[in-house]
């Protein structure tokens, strides 16, 4: 089943416990991204409310008692999506409660999927489907056995890093 935005919204704020991204694709072209990644590529500051409205989100999951967090995969080198995430992006989502982790598989293949998705309290995964060029195609509900997801969930974690810890190492 495809879930379109008023769906994907309402089938994410209904997790109850625990809200888990395995993030994979180099580069998102997302167009409410489109202005802050060129000013960032040109090397101005960060506006004070960048992502705000995502950090709210979040702060209101964790205060309900709800955790959220993600494993960031990357390659190196960088690129500069990543770099533009890892400047402007990540320390803001940390600072609102997520917990993010990075996987660098420069040099290892861990047997996780190519493929971007969300694993909300171990019952259903959502696959976020995207073209080459990091244009999202649409968003896929899986609901049944979530083995493989909890297994891949396991892995990522296991073989990632705090983001503070990645940056003191790769910084």
């Amino acid at each position: 089943m495809l879930l379109d935005g008023d769906q994907w919204r309402a089938h994410f704020d209904s997790y109850q416990h625990d809200a888990f991204r395995f993030e994979v694709q180099p580069v998102y072209t997302m167009p409410k991204e489109t202005e802050s990644l060129a000013s960032f590529l040109r090397g101005e500051p960060k506006p004070a409310e960048h992502n705000a409205a995502w950090h709210r989100r979040v702060r209101g999951f964790v205060s309900s008692g709800r955790t959220i967090g993600r494993v960031r995969v990357v390659r190196q080198p960088l690129t500069d999506y990543q770099r533009y995430q890892f400047a402007w992006g990540i320390p803001g989502n940390i600072a609102a409660g997520e917990d993010i982790r990075i996987l660098d598989a420069t040099e290892q293949d861990l047997g996780v999927p190519d493929q971007d998705w969300w694993l909300f309290d171990d019952a259903s995964a959502v696959h976020l489907n995207f073209r080459p060029d990091g244009t999202q195609i649409n968003r896929e509900l899986v609901t049944g056995d979530m083995h493989r997801y909890k297994e891949w969930k396991r892995i990522a974690l296991a073989h990632s890093v705090p983001f503070a810890e990645y940056l003191k190492e790769h910084g």
